[in-house]
């Protein structure tokens, strides 16, 4: 499947990413994410405020609300919505026992930075003010949402605030200065990501504020103290470096952290778990570490 998946994403998705506008993006993915992709059956979504954020929570057959996935989606900050990424996030919630809660944060370019990293530490700080063990939480992201989640995992060690049990990312972005040699050397590889745009989208989101800013390109974030973090990628993918350094420095601050990189998989390849085997592989594998990190393994 997956010599039939990247032709088509190098001629269909690569080119749209490469053109469209913002808002065509957006309708795009809508639209995609509603034919394509299913959530496992007996799903149940509710939309809730927490922190003031309205929040998509996914709830499969036996869950328990004890254990949470605080899942935030990608979308170069400009497009892509809970919706987009619920049938992706309920699959792992399902297979951890867990209730997915996914915030809608505001997007670029009608709200630029800080607007997403300060809609998702609302929704993180009003999770732990509701009650919930922040020690019971997995966080995770893909793409931008792994810059957002590595960035609040960033901002909550240097403020030595409560911190989740596990972080977790699919192909993040996790350096908009684009300085990783993978962005020109695995430029034409790449089947999803277009290069030569980063900077017009990272510009967008911006809008003057520094691309070393930890919140957003947590590759220049302190994580002494950080938990446990396991970060998946393809080698063929212009964030391959982004994820190897994002890595490399939160194994220097000291950090349980684990790469896994995967031959020939396209950007955010678990989003394709309905038709993908390899994306289904790559849930089972971190719904296993994250178990282990939890201590859910055992628990009934």
């Amino acid at each position: 499947m997956r010599r039939l998946l990247n032709p088509w994403l190098k001629a269909v998705e690569k080119r749209r990413m490469a053109r469209a506008t913002p808002q065509g993006l957006r309708r795009a993915l809508e639209q995609q994410s509603r034919l394509f992709f299913r959530g496992p059956r007996g799903m149940q979504r509710k939309w809730v405020t927490i922190g003031g954020i309205d929040c998509l929570e996914l709830t499969c057959p036996g869950a328990q609300r004890a254990r949470v996935l605080f899942y935030i989606h990608g979308g170069g900050f400009v497009f892509g919505s809970p919706a987009t990424h619920q049938a992706m996030a309920a699959s792992l919630a399902q297979r951890l026992g867990a209730v997915a809660v996914l915030p809608r944060y505001r997007l670029a370019p009608e709200a630029p930075y800080p607007a997403a990293p300060d809609d998702v530490r609302a929704a993180w700080e009003g999770l732990v003010a509701g009650g919930v063990n922040p020690d019971d939480v997995v966080l995770g992201g893909d793409s931008a949402g792994g810059a957002l989640a590595f960035g609040l995992v960033a901002s909550l060690c240097a403020e030595k605030a409560a911190l989740p049990g596990a972080v977790f990312g699919f192909s993040p972005l996790t350096d908009l200065t684009h300085s990783g040699d993978s962005f020109r050397t695995n430029a034409q590889a790449d089947v999803v990501l277009p290069a030569e745009r980063a900077g017009e989208l990272a510009g967008l989101f911006l809008r003057g504020a520094s691309a070393q800013e930890p919140r957003v390109s947590p590759l220049y974030g302190d994580f002494h103290g950080a938990p446990p973090a396991w970060v998946t990628v393809g080698d063929t993918e212009i964030l391959l470096d982004d994820a190897r350094r994002l890595v490399a420095r939160m194994t220097d601050h000291a950090v349980a952290a684990e790469l896994h990189v995967a031959h020939d998989l396209p950007h955010v390849w678990p989003f394709f778990h309905n038709i993908l085997p390899e994306a289904r592989a790559t849930l089972d594998r971190l719904a296993i570490w994250i178990k282990r990190q939890q201590g859910w393994a055992s628990e009934s």
